[in-house]
């Protein structure tokens, strides 16, 4: 799904895809800035121009949906549960020169400027869907978008599948809103209630404690270094950087 490689032109040699993208790889892993990047992965400058080119083209996005989609295909993604969670990552200074707002997911709170990844994980613990908010987003804001995103074409005719059988989140998410939601689009929604509000007579707490799976999801997650700290400025590049560890968590 990489670009072709580029062969008898004359000027400077290509470097082989593959030499980068361990590059990238090492890079996603260490969190160490371009500059620093060992010679043996070739010229640092190539390695994150292609890393940013290969994300304006939209190629680690379109990895991740075919790894969906040959996983569903082969019966191994779990439709029955999702888990949804968020965990907020602390913007690094280099990062810090980036407009505050969702449109960047820069936000203030009390740890100072954070930005928040929404994650959608199947019954297995693996990611689905990822999307980014300014760090006081509230987490209820984002739940049906989590839920809209991650589409995987299935075999054949008929539309790509979105909708698990159910889905668990903690008490972040309890609200009327996705609650109704859930109802309206046949979903299952297993999440607790709080202190001031009616408790849930059907809530299962067997069912409650497999959510361990998405919180373990986020420890995979932040043994990346690029991914536990944002140094990206921009927030398409920086979710770039959070497809690119998902991807390797598929393969």
């Amino acid at each position: 799904m990489l670009p072709p490689m580029r062969s008898g032109r004359p000027g400077r040699p290509y470097h082989d895809h593959r030499r980068i993208l361990n590059g990238m790889l090492w890079l996603a892993k260490t969190g160490v800035p371009w500059r620093d990047l060992p010679e043996r992965y070739g010229p640092w400058k190539t390695v994150a121009n292609r890393f940013y080119r290969w994300r304006q083209a939209g190629i680690w996005q379109r990895v991740f949906a075919a790894l969906l989609q040959a996983a569903d295909r082969s019966g191994s993604l779990d439709w029955t549960m999702h888990f949804i969670d968020s965990t907020s990552i602390r913007v690094h200074q280099h990062a810090a020169g980036a407009h505050e707002g969702q449109e960047e997911a820069v936000g203030r709170s009390r740890g100072g400027l954070t930005t928040k990844i929404h994650l959608r994980a199947d019954g297995q613990g693996r990611p689905v869907a990822l999307l980014l908010s300014a760090g006081q987003r509230h987490d209820t804001t984002m739940f049906v978008p989590l839920l809209q995103s991650g589409r995987v074409k299935r075999a054949g005719r008929g539309r790509p599948r979105s909708r698990p059988v159910r889905i668990v989140a903690d008490k972040g998410y309890t609200s009327q809103h996705v609650r109704r939601y859930c109802r309206q689009h046949g979903i299952g929604a297993t999440i607790p209630t709080r202190r001031n509000q009616r408790p849930n007579l059907q809530f299962n707490r067997v069912v409650y404690r497999e959510r361990n799976r998405v919180e373990r999801l986020v420890n995979r997650f932040k043994q990346f270094r690029r991914v536990a700290t944002r140094y990206e400025k921009r927030a398409v590049n920086y979710l770039a950087m959070v497809t690119l560890a998902a991807v390797t968590m598929w393969l």
